[in-house]
């Protein structure tokens, strides 16, 4: 996969924390530039030996296999301090947290069960760290406290990949509002549309991404940076929204077109659609498509995503005409005639347009109903409808007459 387009270092200055070193070493993977993979595993490098986690180090040195020169080795005085440190801090913590236990102070136990939390996330071992941070929750005593459990919870969540648990937690953080202030609200905003998008609920994840305040800003750089929200909701609304939505929602959300000038590529894409300006629109898509391979969350929907987008192209084109020429048409989506054909023979087949296609001519012919019919069955109808009720009521009418009334036996 080539990814000489993208800028690493300014893509890298947009996160904090562990997922700055995860985005660096999934491009690392991904990317088959070499110059790019060594400059993604540098940054990598110089970003744990900010932190204490002496595994995820190891595994770094590992990958860049002496590649970067000698200032660039495992340092095992380093990593050994580090895993002395650990231990000892570990130790303290249990001793800590045995004793507010046996005291029952239940504010201390909740501070002691976090702190392990934050230990066992510095030196990545997310899954102890996600255990730790759930315990939490039978000691919070605010709404505050469970906001903070929360979040703390997600974060774990996102990087375990456990998009259910997120969602879980989003959900209980929102039943307490008292306590959620606009950058939180943003914050679990975004995490619900990386849930949804991972469980390819497009629809979903586009309204979570264009429901997130401009609050977020670089509050949730851990996670997520604004310029993510732009790309995730942009792609998402275009699959999924249809041009009603996508001008009311999108186009004219003066909120998510803060997020929008931060990527004037997916801004002009998401217009370029709009305006049916589709061979534009598709000139975009493919400039971002090597950069949004190497996206650690977007990577695995950029084809599903990237088909869905192209086969709206297609439906929107198709609809005002009685008869489109395939050649002109191929050549508005820079495809060849044979391939247009077969997607258009998809989308007719699963019934997303009503035409057929002249093989012969390269003429594709909309199946617009026969009016004259219509109404013809319309006229029948109201017809049989309007002779069922007066039989109706000149049946009525003779019972009166006759007085052939059934009343109810009286009960005694």
């Amino acid at each position: 996969m080539n990814g000489e387009q993208m800028d690493i270092e300014a893509y890298a200055a947009l996160y904090t924390g562990r997922t700055k070193v995860l985005r660096l070493l999934f491009i690392a993977e991904q990317c088959g530039n070499q110059s790019m993979q060594l400059e993604a595993l540098r940054m990598a490098y110089d970003e744990i030996r900010k932190g204490e986690d002496s595994h995820l180090y190891r595994q770094v040195v590992q990958k860049i296999d002496a590649g970067l020169g000698p200032h660039y080795e495992l340092d095992h005085s380093w990593a050994d301090a580090i895993d002395r440190r650990a231990e000892q801090r570990k130790e303290k913590l249990e001793n800590e947290l045995n004793s507010y236990k046996t005291n029952l102070i239940k504010e201390s136990i909740r501070m002691g069960y976090n702190d392990f939390g934050d230990f066992y996330y510095a030196h990545g071992q997310i899954g102890d760290a996600f255990k730790n941070y759930v315990r939490t929750r039978d000691y919070c005593t605010t709404s505050k406290h469970i906001i903070q459990m929360c979040l703390n919870v997600i974060l774990a969540s996102i990087e375990l990949g456990q998009f259910m648990h997120v969602s879980n937690y989003v959900s209980k953080a929102e039943q307490t509002p008292d306590s959620l202030d606009p950058i939180t609200v943003a914050k679990l905003r975004c995490a619900a549309g990386l849930a949804h998008l991972e469980a390819k609920k497009y629809k979903l994840a586009a309204r979570k991404f264009l429901e997130t305040g401009p609050e977020l800003g670089n509050n949730y750089s851990e996670v997520i940076a604004p310029q993510d929200v732009a790309t995730y909701g942009g792609l998402c609304a275009l699959a999924s929204f249809d041009r009603t939505e996508l001008k009311n929602k999108v186009i004219d959300n003066i909120s998510f077109r803060n997020f929008l000038e931060l990527v004037p590529e997916v801004r002009e894409l998401i217009n370029d659609f709009y305006a049916s300006r589709y061979a534009t629109c598709l000139d975009y898509l493919e400039n971002l498509k090597h950069n949004l391979l190497l996206d650690i969350h977007l990577h695995d929907h950029v084809e599903p995503l990237y088909t869905q987008i192209r086969h709206k192209a297609i439906i929107q084109y198709t609809h005002p005409f009685i008869s489109v020429d395939l050649p002109t048409m191929a050549s508005a989506f820079k495809t060849t005639v044979a391939g247009l054909q077969k997607e258009l023979e998809a989308l007719i087949t699963d019934n997303q347009i009503q035409a057929r296609i002249d093989s012969h001519n390269k003429i594709l012919y909309a199946r617009h109903a026969d009016q004259r019919n219509a109404t013809f069955q319309r006229a029948l109808q109201t017809g049989v409808e309007f002779e069922r009720e007066v039989r109706a009521m000149l049946r009525r009418a003779n019972l009166i007459k006759h007085d052939h009334n059934q009343r109810g036996s009286r009960k005694l």
